[in-house]
Order: C-alpha cells, then structure tokens, then sequence
C-alpha cells in the first residue's frame, strides 16, 4: 500500500516583527548624543589650545621655578663668610749667623717679655765682633793722636805768630828811637833807613806766621776730623756686628706662647733660618675669603660682627688683600677693643658677617638666578597664569635680597629661579 506522507517544515516567517517608529526614534536620538559629545570635545580642545596660545607660547610647572613678592623695606647689604682665628702679631724668629742652636723652651710654653728662648753659638761671628773692637781701639787712638798733633801744631803755629808780633814791637821801638836822634843830628840818614827796613821785616815776619797760624789750625783740624770719622764709621761697623752677637741669644718680644719650634735641640743652622714663633695670645684676628664681586666694597674700618659660641662679638675690618686668588680676597676682622671671646685658640673656625651698608625703604626682592641671567635688566613678572617678560633696573644687592630702582611696583610676583628654561620668551604659562 502505497501511502504519501506529508512532511511540513517550518520556517522563520513566524518569528519576523516589524518595527515601528518608536525605535526609529531612539536610534536618531543615539547618533545625535554621539554627535554632541564628540562635538563638545573638539570644542574643549580648541578652546585648550587657544587658551595656551593666548597665555604664552609653552607652558612650565610652576614646581620648577621659584616666585618670590617685591616688598618694600630696609635693605641691609651684607656678606656672611666662615673664617679662621688667627693671631694678629705671631713673628717668627731667625738665626742671625750660622751656628749650633741650644734651645731654651718647647713649643706651647707660656714666655713673658725678654725671657730666653734659645741662643746660637757662632763663633765666626763672634771672633768677628773681636776683631772690629781691636780695630776701633785701634782708630779711636789715631783719631786722639790726630788731635794732639794738631794741639801741638797751632801751639807751635802761635808761638811763631807772637815771636813775629813782638819782634815787630821791638822794631818800631827801635824806629822811634832812630827817629829822635835823626831829628837830633845823633845819628845819620842811613841808620833811620836801617831802622824802617827793619820794622816793615817785622811786618813781613808777623803776617807770614798770622798765616802760618791759621793754615796749620785749619791743616790739623782737617786731620784730626778725617780720623775721628773713620773711628766714627768703625764704631758703627763694630756696633751692628754687637747687635749681631747680642741677637744670637733670642728673647720673646711679648707676653705670649711659644708657637711652632722649627728646629730640633743642637741643630746646626745657616744664617736666617727659621727657628720658632711667638704667638700673642691677647691679640687675635679673624681671616675670612670674601667672593669678588663684594671685595670692591670692602673697605677698611667697616663694622663687622664675629659668632663665637652662639654669642655676637663687635668688629671691623682690618685688612683687605689687593689680590684676587681662585675668585676671592683675603680679609681680616679686628675685634674691637676689649671685645675679644675668651679661650681663642689658633685656626679655630668662627663665622663672621660684615655690614657694608643699610638702604631704609627701598623696593626689594629675594635675589636669585634671575641677576646673572640679563644682568638685573630683565625679569618675568606673574600676570595671573602667565609670566610675563619686562625690563626692570635693579640696584644695590645683599645675601639674600636686591633692591629694585624701576620696572616693578610693590605686591608684584616675579620668577626669581628657573627663568633659564623660559630661553627669552616673551611669555610662558606658568601651570
């Protein structure tokens, strides 16, 4: 039996919906708020960028510079510096001559004025000294013989001279005579010519020893000088070489401590060679390096202040060094009088600061790199987000502070530190 067996198969026709417009609806709806988002944040980064490019043309955090206010107030220019105690008179002594030293002290005894530090045997020197002596015995006796010799001479000269006067005395008596028994017819013509020839003798004689008087006073004078400066001049000679001998024997110039010793017991030395120092420990003084650049305005007298132990200490400047070493200048601060800290002690470390000059009233604001980078002509002042380049004219600088003379006003803020990373723009956001 032959059946036909119908098999249906059902399709998907049954599961279609159609969709109505509701749904249409809400897809448009979709697309529009894509549409809007997207189109806010295109028009939120146009307004980023024109905002950057209104508020300059690159953008910095604010955590790599350093904003500081200008302010007024009293400007106080002064300089800081660590510095050393050092003695203000420490001499060191020398050897004289060449000799065998015996030393009398060890370094750090206390010695008052004229004690014996240490003597030095030099018997060159000393044979020396001797000789000179022998010498200037020997001219000193020269110059008394000279002396006598010249006594003798003008005595000899003035005996002459009045031998000279009297025989003219006589002569002229003789003349007067000759001349009353002329006139009396006693005696002839030629007898009273024989009496003139005689006294004009005379007159000849007295003036030849006149001269012979003074030329021998003037002779033995002359003499006796020559000789008496020449034993003068030996004098000075054998007194600088007793000076010498007595500056073998080294005596402490002051009350003091005997410092460095540089030579050890029974040294044999040359001549100038160091042997010890003498510190002064009553008078000290502090060296301290100043950087250049202040070293112009230093000068001496001004008033300093010295920190010994937390406590302040008044002093001045003393010293300043003409010569610039490795960038800075050597100077020493005196204390002032009856001042000094007690219990001082060599190449002790003190800090010191130096007033140099007080300005009252002044536009100012914390220094910083900004000075060396235009000179002080130029500086970034903050206008809200933005750092603005502006030429400004600074003046007189301390530690910690510089004046300003034009270009800034007080409450304004200006980039003190960092402004190298802004390369001169005119302009930068500051984030």
């Amino acid at each position: 039996m032959n059946e036909h067996v119908r098999i249906a198969i059902r399709d998907t026709s049954g599961q279609d919906t159609t969709l109505g417009a509701p749904a249409a609806r809400a897809r448009r709806q979709r697309s529009w708020i894509i549409g809007a988002v997207g189109g806010a944040a295109v028009i939120g980064l146009a307004a980023w960028v024109i905002a950057g490019w209104t508020g300059g043309g690159r953008s910095y955090d604010a955590s790599r510079v350093r904003i500081a206010e200008v302010r007024r107030g009293d400007l106080v220019r002064d300089l800081s510096a660590d510095g050393r105690v050092i003695a203000a008179n420490s001499p060191t002594l020398y050897a004289i001559a060449a000799g065998t030293v015996a030393l009398k002290v060890v370094a750090g005894d206390p010695v008052k004025k004229g004690q014996v530090l240490a003597v030095v045997d030099s018997p060159e020197l000393r044979s020396t000294l001797v000789q000179e002596e022998s010498t200037l015995a020997s001219m000193e006796a020269d110059a008394d013989r000279a002396a006598l010799d010249a006594q003798l001479a003008r005595s000899e000269a003035r005996k002459q001279m009045e031998q000279a006067q009297i025989a003219r005395v006589a002569a002229d008596r003789d003349l007067q005579r000759f001349q009353r028994a002329f006139d009396g017819g006693a005696v002839p013509q030629v007898d009273l010519a024989r009496a003139q020839d005689e006294l004009k003798k005379a007159d000849l004689g007295l003036g030849a020893a006149r001269r012979e008087f003074a030329l021998q006073s003037q002779g033995a004078g002359l003499d006796t000088r020559n000789k008496r400066l020449q034993a003068q001049r030996q004098r000075a000679l054998t007194d600088e070489i007793r000076r010498q001998v007595d500056a073998l024997t080294l005596r402490a110039p002051f009350d003091g401590q005997v410092g460095q010793v540089q030579i050890a017991q029974g040294t044999n030395v040359v001549a100038q060679a160091p042997i010890l120092s003498v510190v002064d420990l009553s008078v000290f003084e502090v060296e301290i390096k100043v950087p250049e650049s202040f070293a112009r305005d230093l000068a001496i007298g001004m008033p300093a202040q010295i920190t010994s132990n937390a406590k302040p200490y008044g002093a001045e400047v003393s010293a300043v060094s003409p010569e610039v070493v490795n960038g800075e200048v050597n100077s020493r601060l005196r204390f002032a009088q009856g001042k000094q800290p007690p219990g001082l002690r060599q190449n002790q470390r003190l800090s010191a600061r130096i007033v140099m000059d007080t300005r009252r009233n002044v536009l100012m604001v914390e220094r910083g790199p900004f000075l060396e980078q235009d000179g002080g002509n130029m500086a970034y002042v903050m206008d809200g987000g933005s750092a603005v380049r502006r030429p400004i004219r600074t003046g007189a600088t301390s530690l910690n502070s510089v004046e300003i003379v034009s270009g800034l006003e007080a409450g304004d803020r200006i980039v003190v530190s960092g402004t190298q990373l802004f390369e001169n723009a005119p302009r930068v956001r500051v984030n």
